[in-house]
């Protein structure tokens, strides 16, 4: 005997219908989250010639507070949060290993390291033209233009300037400083230690323009509670009108609520810069893509004023009007940019700073992991 199927109807009342509202809401909101939520990306570090794993290698994302060491078979693995890094590999005897990496990859490919191999030249250059009494000779001027003249600088103190060596090149008339051993930068105003591998800086004394290149993972200090407001609060001041703060703004299209004008010197007079209507034009900006990341591109020198917050210390170190009451850098931009939803952009060799970032050094940098 064949039984018909019945129909089952399920009568909700108001206050049911309401309740499954709000369940779905915040299942929607979980799913949100969960796409902003950290994600782990893992590997493994390997001898290049032999394939056999290296532990105790040093894993660090650039410019960050993550870092980690491989275990005995060279795994690794650290908690990102969405955007791009520079990952930094280093261990003793190799050559160091910088890799770009998006959160979202999960399992890199083996990371592969070669044997560290000096040149005879390089060695015969840093003998020759290496300075005595480097540090008493140009030890203040090094820290002035790598940690900065800031108030923040004040606060800040290389713990291991015995690492450092001064190479005065004659014909070229320029200053290079190289560090035998990670350097070690104490910032009591913005509470971190930074461990800096300098690969080189170098300031030219021709045109005043000094350049320096490395990796950086900040450690943040121990402190009471309320030294850790104050650090809280510095952290704060030193994130508005930055470039990180910048690189933000532009990637969440909110360039003109966060209080930055952006303007272009214009093409029959260089003396004269005008702003820029809409930064978010085709002409300058590639819309986000499949990578998430977003392109900008300045045709000219750029002027970038931020108006929320005055800078009057910068204003009186570099003598200029008081009637300036605003944060203004000048970019000049070989290739366009690629920035990442933390900050992070590519490449950073493209982008040459003027101006108030270019005052703002070491003491005044922020991780990509800080949330203001």
């Amino acid at each position: 005997m064949a039984l018909e199927p019945t129909a089952c109807k399920l009568y909700l009342t108001p206050k049911f219908n309401m309740a499954v509202t709000r369940f779905l809401f915040c299942l929607l909101l979980l799913s949100c989250s969960a796409g902003l939520s950290a994600q782990i990306i893992s590997g493994r570090i390997i001898d290049s010639a032999t394939r056999e794993p290296l532990g105790g290698a040093s894993v660090y994302c650039q410019n960050t507070t993550l870092g980690s060491a491989s275990n005995k078979q060279g795994e690794f693995s650290l908690e990102l949060k969405p955007g791009g890094y520079d990952l930094v590999v280093t261990f003793t005897g190799y050559q160091a290993r910088l890799l770009r990496i998006n959160a979202s990859e999960g399992r890199l490919a083996d990371i592969e390291m070669s044997k560290e191999e000096k040149s005879l030249g390089e060695v015969v250059i840093k003998t020759s033209s290496e300075v005595k009494d480097g540090w008493v000779k140009y030890g203040g001027f090094f820290v002035d233009h790598f940690i900065g003249t800031t108030p923040n600088a004040t606060q800040s103190k290389l713990l291991n300037p015995d690492a450092l060596k001064f190479y005065l090149l004659k014909k070229s008339n320029k200053l290079r400083v190289l560090a035998t051993e990670p350097l070690q930068i104490e910032n009591q105003a913005l509470g971190y230690v930074m461990r800096y591998e300098l690969d080189s800086f170098i300031y030219n004394y021709n045109n005043d323009i000094n350049s320096y290149r490395g990796y950086c993972l900040y450690t943040q200090l121990e402190g009471s509670d309320s030294l850790k407001k104050v650090w809280a609060a510095n952290r704060s001041n030193a994130y508005q009108g930055s470039k990180l703060q910048f690189m933000r703004s532009l990637y969440d299209s909110t360039l003109t609520e966060d209080g930055w004008v952006v303007s272009l010197l214009d093409e029959q007079d260089n003396k004269k810069f005008i702003p820029v209507a809409n930064v978010y034009d085709s002409a300058y900006y590639g819309g986000l893509d499949s990578t998430n990341q977003v392109e900008l591109w300045f045709p000219r020198k750029a002027s970038i004023q931020y108006n929320r917050i005055p800078a009057p210390e910068y204003l009186k170190q570099f003598k200029l009007p008081k009637n300036v009451l605003v944060q203004i850098s000048y970019v000049d931009m070989r290739e366009a940019i690629a920035i990442m939803q933390n900050g992070y952009f590519y490449d950073q060799r493209d982008w040459v700073n003027q101006g108030y970032w270019s005052w703002k050094n070491l003491a005044d940098q922020l991780p990509y992991d800080y949330e203001p």
